[in-house]
């Protein structure tokens, strides 16, 4: 915190938390790089033993000062004295989320049930710190804050990869630090990795990477849970009752199969997908009664349903998964809001190509009646016109405009493309709008095929 802002931010908490030693240490720490020496003293001085453990010694006013503060606890102090920055200033964000006082953040939807993305509380959540943000562990707080109760019991903070605009989910991506708060318990333990974050020497952290990881895997699955289930809504204006619904043979495959997790994640996906679209539809109808038509149709664009999440404490995380591909680096990419799930290298048709919105109207497996023709092993047909995503028997194509119109994709590309997104899924042709790095992750997103998902009836003429 170093800006004029923060200075507010830290009295308006003192003043409703005028206990909490924290909040008082880190405003006299702000007027004290403002210059303000003799109001940095006060806060010191009510900051008490905090001030003790940060500074490694007795503020030198409290000696004449000791009945403004508390009797201080001597084997506490020591115990404290042994925290970093991280974890006391995390005791502080505590407070915020669990004092009775109403902040600000809780008068503002009194009445509106918890965030859709957090409905259930998730053993472990991770906040996403961008890189433009100077103070990433106020910003982790703010994140915890918002999450209120539903905050899951291990939180880790990271950072992810930043080129041109997006944010690369198989990219370099930074541990931050770790939360680890007890069910039902005001202990927040907290454990720092990065170095800059810090200030400090940081911790190892090969466990939170192991963590992390595992965590990654089952978000990759929800996303494509999630967008399964919302593109089924979409398409057959019915919630599915099983995942097996989602998994239907050709032409009704949604999703080409399952994958580990998958069948155990439905019911509470389905839960917080219906919730959503109620809550979306509540809006609606009171945006209608206030002010119209007009308005209902700026309420569509703002309460699009929550599908993306998985304990992401990140609520921008909302949309389903879509497609990009831009024509002026030959890249197709899986998105997820700014994040870039998945970039492969293309080949196009040049100025056949065309630009514009369309959707996955139809998912094939062996086009061509076989994994080695000129369609590949995958088709994606485009908006039910002849224009497709499908592999190819040329692979020196890739990169290239040697197209008739159609998306040519590699082979292990196209086949991970086909189970990562589900029937319906957005696809928008640009020019110039993504990163020219490709990167991919160590192992391929595949679902367990358990239908058939071929069409002998019919000879495929897309523009290849």
């Amino acid at each position: 915190m170093d800006s004029p802002e923060d200075i507010f931010y830290l009295k308006q908490f003192v003043k409703q938390h005028p206990d909490n030693q924290m909040g008082w240490y880190l405003l006299g720490k702000q007027y004290k790089l403002a210059g303000k020496e003799g109001k940095a003293n006060y806060c010191f001085l009510q900051a008490g033993e905090v001030y003790d453990a940060f500074e490694h010694e007795s503020h030198p006013l409290s000696e004449n000062q000791l009945q403004l503060l508390k009797d201080w606890d001597l084997q506490q102090k020591k115990k404290r004295r042994a925290r970093k920055l991280g974890a006391l200033a995390l005791l502080f964000l505590l407070v915020a989320v669990f004092a009775p006082a109403s902040t600000s953040v809780f008068k503002e939807r009194p009445e509106q049930p918890e965030p859709i993305a957090l409905v259930e509380v998730n053993p472990i959540g991770v906040v996403f710190i961008p890189r433009k943000e100077r103070n990433p562990v106020g910003s982790a707080w703010n994140s915890l804050i918002a999450a209120g109760k539903q905050a899951p019991l291990h939180t880790i903070a990271a950072r992810l990869e930043e080129d041109e605009g997006w944010r690369k989910w198989t990219g370099n991506t930074r541990l931050l630090m770790s939360i680890e708060k007890e069910n039902g318990s005001s202990k927040l333990d907290v454990t720092m990795y990065d170095r800059l974050t810090c200030e400090c020497e940081p911790s190892e952290a090969s466990s939170a990477a192991a963590q992390y990881k595992e965590w990654s895997v089952q978000q990759e699955t929800h996303w494509t849970l999630a967008s399964g289930i919302y593109q089924y809504e979409k398409k057959f204006k019915k919630w599915p009752e099983k995942l097996d619904d989602l998994i239907g043979p050709y032409p009704n495959n949604v999703l080409s199969g399952e994958r580990s997790g998958m069948r155990s994640m439905f019911p509470a996906v389905l839960r917080k997908l219906k919730a959503a679209q109620a809550q979306k539809n509540r809006s609606i109808q009171e945006q209608e009664q206030a002010a119209g038509n007009q308005q209902q149709e700026e309420s569509e664009k703002r309460t699009s349903p929550i599908v993306g999440t998985n304990g992401i404490l990140d609520k921008q995380w909302s949309q389903p998964l879509e497609v990009v591909v831009d024509k002026a680096s030959y890249r197709l990419a899986v998105i997820q809001g700014d994040i870039i799930v998945r970039s492969y290298k293309v080949g196009l048709g040049g100025d056949a190509t065309p630009e514009g919105s369309f959707y996955i109207s139809e998912k094939v497996r062996n086009p061509n009646g076989r994994d080695d023709g000129n369609f590949g092993s995958r088709g994606m047909t485009l908006s039910n016109t002849l224009y497709a995503i499908h592999g190819t028997d040329e692979p020196g194509s890739i990169g290239k405009d040697e197209s008739l119109g159609c998306i040519r994709m590699g082979k292990a590309d196209v086949e991970e493309l086909f189970d990562m997104v589900p029937l319906g899924t957005v696809v928008k042709i640009k020019n110039g709008t993504l990163p020219s790095k490709v990167q991919q992750p160590a192992e391929r997103f595949q679902l367990e095929p358990l239908q058939n998902e071929t069409n002998p009836l019919k000879i495929y003429k897309w523009l290849t």
